[in-house]
């Protein structure tokens, strides 16, 4: 019997079953969100109602723990019905007393992550901060909770910069926007292991987490990236080298950053406006790109000095503190030789 892939593929075929994927895979979205939410208006009125009976007659805890236990016994394959996970619902409810919640981003949030934005944060704007994030990146809880743990919030906008002078005002907010203050890389300690393939890794991932303290949308362009200016007065040519640079896919920018184990010193904007500015001539395409920007990283600054060397800066930089790396780890960033090692590996293992 003929199979019926066996005949010519009619006219219109191919897109059809595109949308027909498309389709499928958005009502499989759209399903599984409704979902989401239906158990988080479950959990709330479950919270709302435990709340009420305490207010209105009197409930204790001990009252919780028996409905936690007649709930398990009812509904003995479903998870969530202990004493703490109602204690979490309580606590959703008193969070967010309307049932207009679902509104929120807090909705489209599964219950795992409610439970940690109620269990590390005290505030409800603090919790609708992070609920708004974690629902438009796509964070995992695991991302959500390092984010928490590191007060992105706090952090997002505040490395001093001279933005405000060197770009136009939109772009200015943007690019604020994109650095924060302090850098926290606690990844960066030394790997103590007696393989060679485990080192090798371990640097690899350094270099993952590392773009990832830096910001969503950071694209990596590369590290120790060489710059050559020619001389107009000779046919020397003049080399320098990015330690890292990256390519901002959301504000269509390029980001040189700098890291500079010690002390803030005036000159370390000076190096860093020089390369921002070779990348902004050598690697921007000015009718689609954003201006390139500069970040320097280091160990230790003073207000004051940073204030007046951005001033006199022109180039749009930022300084921010580099904060989480011990003593022992202040030389354990992979050099050149070790990064381009572990590439030309990982290359040889793919081919």
């Amino acid at each position: 019997m003929a199979s019926p892939h066996d005949d010519l593929e009619p006219a219109g075929y191919a897109e059809l079953l595109t949308d027909l994927k498309a389709r499928v895979r958005a009502t499989q979205f759209r399903a599984a969100r409704a979902a989401n939410t239906e158990v988080l208006r479950l959990y709330w009125s479950i919270g709302h109602d435990i709340l009420e009976r305490q207010r209105t007659a009197g409930w204790g805890s001990k009252v919780v723990d028996r409905l936690a236990s007649d709930l398990q016994r009812e509904f003995p394959d479903q998870r969530g019905w202990s004493r703490r996970n109602l204690l979490y619902m309580r606590t959703f409810a008193l969070t967010w007393p309307d049932a207009g919640f679902v509104q929120q981003p807090v909705a489209q949030l599964p219950w795992g992550h409610v439970t940690v934005l109620l269990s590390r944060l005290k505030t409800t704007d603090d919790r609708d901060w992070y609920a708004e994030r974690s629902a438009v990146e796509g964070w995992s809880r695991g991302m959500l909770e390092y984010h928490i743990k590191l007060d992105l919030r706090r952090a997002l906008g505040a490395a001093p910069t001279n933005f405000a002078g060197a770009l136009d005002a939109a772009d200015s907010e943007l690019a604020q926007a994109m650095v924060k203050d302090p850098y926290v890389f606690e990844h960066l300690g030394l790997v103590r292991t007696r393989a060679e393939r485990e080192v090798e890794q371990a640097l690899m991932d350094r270099l993952q987490e590392t773009m990832l303290e830096l910001g969503r949308g950071m694209a990596f362009v590369g590290r120790q990236v060489r710059l050559t200016v020619p001389d107009d007065e000779s046919d020397a040519v003049d080399e320098f080298f990015v330690d890292l640079l990256f390519f901002h896919v959301e504000q269509l920018r390029y980001v040189v950053v700098e890291l500079k184990v010690g002390t803030f010193e005036p000159a370390h904007l000076g190096q860093l406006g020089t390369y921002v500015a070779i990348v902004d001539d050598q690697y921007r395409r000015h009718e689609i790109h954003a201006p390139t920007v500069g970040i320097l990283l280091c160990t230790g600054r003073s207000g004051a000095v940073v204030r007046y060397s951005l001033a006199s800066t022109n180039a749009p930089v930022a300084v921010a503190d580099l904060q989480g790396l011990p003593d022992e780890a202040r030389g354990a960033l992979p050099s050149v030789a070790e990064l381009q090692a572990v590439v030309a590996d990982e290359l040889e293992q793919r081919s």
